[in-house]
């Protein structure tokens, strides 16, 4: 069985966020980058645990260039057979994105295609429909359970006021979520070994993004905290009416 997993690098979440080119591009001086939670925890994890238990290859795929490749390498260590990147330099949207990894996924012969439910510095959730719509595939989104049954999953996702249960037959597309599996960490062995795994490099092919960023905008700073006596609730209707706007 054939797993493809869908890799982005994002920036660390202690990065001070800034911008530049007149707050029209993201400023990359100093970021530190890792792997999309969603995508290392949920999606790389649990495809090698389906691996595990249905025999296969785990082979992971991300867009960029070769300052990707060390992050990517981190993928190899905690398990993914191979990986491929995208030789793909400049800011391109999530169609470009997904139109890249459509292109190498139809070559692949891929029993699932798995991604992390969002990038944690868009939370767009773009990617993965626009995959799945490329590819002609079923796409399920923001999976919290997955189990394989021969050649179908039962799928579980969260929903509101309970879960909805659902089966799928591979081949298809799904974007995971927080429960889909537990988080594991590279070991010296994972580590060293990742440095011989194939990273094989392709060549883009060229999707022109259908949008482009007018303007970032950071969000207004927060504002000091405001202590109401207890003896005086009328106040805090008040600011809750006037300020904050909840009521």
């Amino acid at each position: 069985m054939k797993f493809l997993v869908c890799i982005s690098l994002v920036p660390d979440t202690t990065t001070k966020i800034s911008f530049v080119e007149n707050d029209t591009k993201f400023n990359t001086d100093k970021v530190q980058w890792i792997l999309n939670p969603y995508d290392e925890w949920y999606a790389l994890v649990r495809a090698l645990e389906l691996k595990e238990a249905n025999g296969g290859n785990v082979t992971v795929v991300n867009v960029g260039t070769a300052e990707n490749d060390q992050v990517i390498r981190k993928a190899l260590a905690i398990g993914a057979d191979d990986a491929i990147r995208i030789d793909l330099s400049g800011d391109v949207d999530s169609f470009a994105i997904a139109s890249e990894i459509a292109a190498v996924a139809k070559t692949g012969g891929y029993d699932m295609i798995l991604l992390g439910k969002e990038t944690i510095s868009y939370n767009s959730s773009n990617v993965g429909g626009m995959l799945a719509e490329l590819l002609d595939l079923p796409f399920v989104s923001y999976a919290s359970k997955m189990d394989l049954n021969g050649n179908v999953a039962h799928i579980e996702r969260d929903i509101e006021g309970g879960k909805e249960i659902l089966e799928v037959a591979l081949p298809f597309v799904v974007s995971c979520a927080k429960g889909m599996a537990e988080a594991r960490i590279p070991n010296m062995k994972g580590i060293m070994g990742a440095k011989s795994k194939p990273l094989n490099v392709v060549a883009p092919q060229g999707v022109a993004s259908l949008t482009s960023v007018v303007k970032y905008e950071l969000p207004p700073p927060k504002s000091a905290v405001k202590l109401i006596p207890a003896d005086h609730p009328e106040q805090l209707i008040e600011l809750l009416h006037t300020e904050a706007k909840i009521i």
